[in-house]
């Protein structure tokens, strides 16, 4: 055996010495070569712009201070001359973005947000940030402003700062003028770009911006964990995001899946992405360090000079972020002295809604296409007047949609209502007057059944689902046992409400830690008028539509930065917002506020005993615990309103 192998090593060594003659390759054919049966069969590329298109792309790679180049396409109709340039940076793919349909039609091409604006001569153009799809570079989500966090001198704002510069001086059809827009993380890199802001840049319309992730944006609200973030932070760092990354979990309910899997830790170590860098990120800091206030971009807004006139833009039922642009327009408000560089917009749409068509959101009808309506009326020519030289439209300082009457408010300020108190009260009522006795109420919050955020089977996945969730009938728990609902009597006039809902709930617990998650909800008549239902859409007679949902992870009580253990039946003051409404309860309508302990599995559970670090809880540590919510005296539960007196 020994001789056969070492026989078999040495033919082998032979061979790998015999010189190898390399064969000729085929010569190209020439371009108008008659063809064969084994002509190369791939073409080198093929160019979509024909001819007869009517409009220009190109795509050019930019460099930024470093070096580093990034992927940029610049699209604008034949003809365009002395166009203003309306830019996007983002993470999801400029070249496909850009390319939404194989049309030689412009629009037919771009997303729908820019028809207005292509037909009036602007330059639309849509960059890759660094280190993702077809840019170079390294890619860091939410990437720190330098400083104490990013060592480097290398940031968002720094990437923008030279791109507008770059495209100021070298698209020849175009003014030099620029305006940034975008939603999602596209809005946080449009707020990144006022930092610092290049000359160039003129106007700001940051829609649904990422500031702060622990507080209310995408990762964490009040410190509870949205568990999708994990496929979010698979898909977006691996393989520069064209990999297509994905949790191989297959079909099926989302409850059962993560409620299977154990703790959210124990979910990312199964499908072995716990060493994903911002799964890992994710996982090492739960509390409200410096590691997340030191990225909350609001902070950094409030400490720069206003620049550049901007017009933040967020959805009512915004279900990603909701939490940003009111956060930033609070902090950059005051230094707006004239009250004309910032206005805050709030539309009856879901994340991102405002780029889409705003007819209806979900069994909600609204009169005419509400995003199309903002886009021409207030959008455009907010732009054309800092971009084109347009008459100053007089931009209102806050424009929101009443909902419930369905038409446009236009205000000086934000909030406009004043805080007046709706307090739970015996029986399951809801009232304006406060009770006298001290008195609460009590649930089993068990672990093992959490409260579905709505009906299963549930699949965040599916957009049908996930895009409408925050506007989905709550009928579907108001009969839980674990779901405490406090209903007002049919009101006798409307109550017109404007600004975030406050929640002020007191409230104790059995365990060690608990969560606690607050609804103001209209309550519809139970009653069917011939214009209820249109089409597929279900009736409202009896409908329960939320118009805030929040929670707060109890552990956080005494200071995001320093979980504490609760003391068992000890009552706790928690204090936390609501989304910000603009929103009518027409007579004849309630008033509903609901409580509960989880809202799964968009939001991890809470074992309800401490532990240092949720995303390591064992099995041992979920545990049914009795929850109490306490109503009238000195310990009055209830959620402030911001009332507008008409």
């Amino acid at each position: 055996m020994i001789f056969r192998t070492l026989t078999c090593a040495a033919a082998l060594l032979a061979l790998a010495a015999t010189p190898v003659i390399a064969r000729p390759k085929p010569a190209a054919p020439a371009a108008n070569a008659p063809v064969t049966p084994m002509t190369p069969d791939i073409a080198p590329a093929y160019d979509k712009v024909r001819p007869d298109a009517d409009f220009v792309r190109r795509v050019v790679m930019v460099p930024m201070r470093d070096g580093t180049k990034l992927y940029t396409v610049i699209v604008f109709k034949k003809g365009t001359k002395d166009g203003p340039i309306l830019l996007s940076r983002t993470p999801y793919d400029a070249k496909s973005t850009m390319a939404r349909t194989a049309s030689q039609t412009i629009k037919e091409v771009l997303p729908a947000m820019y028809n207005e604006f292509v037909d009036d001569g602007y330059v639309i153009v849509t960059q890759d940030i660094r280190g993702i799809h077809n840019s170079e570079g390294t890619f860091i989500m939410n990437r720190p402003l330098a400083g104490p966090l990013n060592d480097t001198k290398i940031d968002e704002s720094t990437d923008a700062y030279d791109t507008i510069d770059w495209l100021s001086k070298n698209i020849p059809e175009s003014n030099g003028k620029v305006g940034i827009v975008g939603s999602s993380y596209l809005g946080f890199t449009s707020l990144m770009a006022e930092i610092n802001p290049h000359p160039a840049l003129k106007a700001a319309v940051p829609q649904s911006p990422m500031v702060d992730g622990w507080m209310g944006d995408d990762w964490f609200h009040n410190g509870a964990f949205r568990v999708s973030s994990f496929d979010y932070a698979l898909e977006q760092s691996t393989g520069k995001a064209e990999a297509g990354a994905a949790i191989p979990g297959g079909a099926g309910d989302d409850y059962n899946r993560y409620l299977d899997a154990g703790s959210v830790g124990d979910y990312a170590r199964k499908w072995g992405i716990d060493q994903v860098p911002f799964v890992r990120k994710l996982m090492e800091n739960p509390a409200y360090t410096t590691f997340w206030s030191g990225q909350a971009v609001d902070k950094w807004m409030a400490e720069q000079p206003l620049k550049v006139p901007t017009m933040l833009v967020v959805g009512q039922w915004d279900q990603e972020d909701s939490y940003g642009a009111p956060a930033v327009y609070k902090a950059i408000e005051p230094k707006d002295t004239n009250n004309d560089m910032v206005s805050l917009v709030i539309g009856p749409w879901r994340h991102s809604g405002v780029n889409h068509y705003g007819y209806d959101l979900g069994a909600l009808t609204f009169t005419g296409d509400t995003a199309q309506e903002f886009r021409v009326k207030y959008m455009k020519p907010f732009f054309d007047h800092y971009l084109k030289g347009a008459p100053d439209p007089k931009t209102p300082p806050v424009l929101t949609y009443a909902t419930g009457v369905n038409h446009w408010d236009e205000s000086p300020k934000w909030p406009m209502g004043t805080l007046t108190p709706l307090y739970i009260g015996d029986n399951a009522t809801a009232n304006f007057d406060k009770p006298a006795a001290a008195a609460h109420d009590d649930y089993i919050s068990d672990p093992s059944k959490p409260v579905p955020f709505i009906p299963r089977p549930i699949n965040m996945a599916d957009p049908t689902q996930w895009k409408p969730w925050l506007v989905h009938d709550q009928r579907f728990v108001s009969d839980r046992p674990d779901v405490l609902s406090y209903t007002s009597a049919p009101l006798e006039k409307a109550v017109h409400v404007m600004g975030a809902p406050e929640v002020d709930l007191f409230a104790a617990t059995s365990g060690t830690d608990s969560d606690w998650v607050v609804k103001i909800i209209d309550v519809y008549p139970n009653e069917s008028p011939e214009d209820a239902t249109q089409g597929s859409k279900p009736s409202m007679a009896g409908f329960e539509l939320p118009m805030g949902i929040e929670i707060f992870r109890g552990r956080y009580v005494h200071g995001f930065d320093k979980p504490q253990a609760l003391t068992p039946g000890k009552v706790e003051e928690y204090k936390f917002a609501l989304p910000n409404i603009d929103h009518v309860f027409l007579p004849g309508h309630r008033m509903m506020i609901q409580v509960q302990s989880s809202l799964f599995p968009l939001y991890d559970r809470n074992p309800q005993t401490f532990v240092e670090n949720i995303f390591n809880a064992k099995a041992s540590d979920y545990k049914a615990a009795t929850e109490s919510v306490y109503r009238g005296a000195d310990t009055a539960s209830a959620v402030w309103l911001p009332i507008v007196k008409e």
